[in-house]
């Protein structure tokens, strides 16, 4: 979909005992897939430039990003997720007036990394909502394979008056609910 509503894309793939890159301008690849050096490393970095023909408009919200990047990682047990914003308007500036010439090229990043996954969002949310009613979060995963079904469940009292319910579906927060939130709900009771 990014490379559909891009000018460009760039895709680094570090996978398979080796670096590898592709570049892409109006969704068309610029060059075939190029290998590079050996790694030991992995992950994926993706480049976009937004196209303005499609979009009203391109500028993006460092926080808006941020804050579904984290829960992308709470969401994804272990996964990283490294969001840097490295355009000219928002590089730091520390200092009342002039910046020196060491702080004018400070990138604002930010890393989510949760090896607990939807167990840490949990004690995350609660960490704001006041005492905890049991120490521990109750937690449990299922799968049916035959069915390509999977469940992950985190749920933890608190001694607050609001309930919060958060529901996902393929990682799509379902603000307005579904079956599988209904469902949970039923049991519940």
């Amino acid at each position: 979909v990014v490379n559909a509503l891009s000018t460009r894309v760039s895709v680094e793939i570090k996978t398979d005992g080796h670096r590898w890159t592709q570049d892409y301008k109006l969704g068309v690849p610029t060059a075939p897939l190029a290998q590079h050096e050996a790694t030991d490393e992995h992950g994926t970095t993706v480049t976009f430039w937004a196209d303005p023909d499609i979009f009203e408009t391109t500028e993006y919200s460092f926080e808006t990003l941020s804050r579904r990047f984290q829960e992308m990682a709470f969401l994804n047990k272990g996964l990283r997720i490294n969001l840097a914003d490295e355009r000219e308007s928002a590089k730091a500036t520390a200092g009342a007036d002039e910046a020196g010439e060491d702080e004018k090229h400070e990138v604002k990043s930010v890393s989510y990394h949760y090896e607990g996954g939807i167990v840490d969002f949990v004690k995350y949310l609660n960490s704001r909502k006041g005492d905890v009613v049991h120490p521990t979060v109750i937690d449990l995963e299922a799968e049916d394979k035959d069915r390509s079904l999977s469940l992950e469940l985190a749920m933890q009292w608190n001694s607050g008056y609001s309930e919060g319910v958060y529901s996902f579906a393929n990682i799509i927060h379902t603000h307005e609910g579904g079956t599988h939130e209904e469902g949970f709900r039923a049991a519940l009771t």
